[in-house]
């Protein structure tokens, strides 16, 4: 097999393609040809020593992809040799081969692309867990999404559009605008060129929103609080500027309003059932069609580094998927 090593968690640059032995799953775990595996936002902190987990060195990574099942680890039943699956594991996915907790792995129904499911789990488990279990979203509710046209913001669109709201998509150019309008939201706000507070006022009619899906954090945070409707929740989903903001804790009182933390990792491990329970519905939604990953481009495996660099420089729309 061959995979990209980090030996070194100074940055992308310091990744390698190497020749390495396939390994044989233990017990509870599979063997996965990975046929396609996505850039998530984790996948390149992980890279630089940044993110909360930090794996032992060396490790390959590649935190969500999907392929076929080549062998089973001893008391392995419920899955089998040449079974499509998808998998999160946080580790792995950026190589020919992966062995993988069975437990974490996705049985894919007919019909689903590698590449759309390699895309699948950690955006639409975090949109549900945010908006449905955590937020309680009402139809009828208004939602605002900042960071709208990346991964997670394109799931929230639609995921909030499924249970019946009205959204509000604000991302950071007119062409991302765009994209989020063409999967269904109602309203955008090109936060770099308007004024998020007056714009979500305006769409609003001052009444703010009942739901703001936060995955950025940095200085939209503010604002965007300050903006939120009577009794609403902000859904704290991740910091993708890079800095934590901190929020006056009045503000919250002014309105009642809520700060909600969403930490869907967390949730699996915690709520086994209640997270398998989700996902087979969010497999139902995606075979009727009502939701499906946005796709902003498929590059072959070899091509990992350039395509950090595209989700470096904030270009990637919806999600980046690697193929072999």
């Amino acid at each position: 097999m061959h995979a990209w090593l980090c030996e070194n968690p100074v940055g992308v640059d310091a990744l390698t393609w190497q020749e390495m032995p396939t390994p044989r799953p233990k017990a509870g775990e599979v063997l996965i040809e990975i046929k396609a595996a996505s850039l998530n936002f984790p996948d390149l902190l992980i890279v630089q020593n940044k993110y909360q987990m930090k794996p032992a060195l060396p490790f390959v990574p590649g935190s969500e992809y999907a392929g076929v099942i080549a062998a089973l680890g001893d008391g392995v039943n419920h899955l089998k040799v040449g079974q499509h699956v998808a998998c999160l594991s946080g580790t792995g996915g950026f190589g020919t081969h992966t062995v993988a907790p069975a437990a974490l792995c996705m049985p894919l129904p007919p019909g689903f692309p590698f590449v759309d499911a390699a895309a699948f789990i950690m955006i639409y488990a975090t949109s549900y867990h945010a908006l449905v279990n955590r937020a309680q979203l009402k139809a009828g509710e208004t939602v605002l999404v900042l960071g709208a046209a990346g991964g997670v913001g394109t799931s929230a669109i639609q995921v909030a559009k499924v249970c019946g709201a009205r959204v509000i998509a604000a991302a950071s150019t007119d062409e991302k605008c765009a994209l989020c309008k063409s999967i269904g939201a109602d309203a955008t706000i090109n936060y770099s060129t308007g004024n998020l507070r007056e714009a979500v006022k305006a769409l609003t009619d001052g009444n703010g929103p009942d739901v703001i899906y936060d995955p950025v954090g940095g200085d939209l945070t503010d604002p965007a609080f300050r903006s939120i409707g009577w009794r609403g929740r902000y859904l704290v989903v991740g910091f993708a500027a890079g800095p934590i903001p901190a929020l006056p804790l009045n503000l919250a009182l002014l309105k009642e309003a809520s700060i909600v933390g969403v930490f869907w990792g967390a949730f699996a491990k915690r709520e086994p059932k209640a997270n398998a329970a989700m996902m087979l519905e969010l497999a139902q939604w995606y075979g009727k069609g009502i939701i499906k990953p946005v796709i902003d481009r498929t590059m072959p495996m070899a091509q990992l580094k350039a395509a950090f660099a595209r989700m470096g420089a904030r270009e990637v729309k919806g999600k980046l998927v690697l193929h072999n």
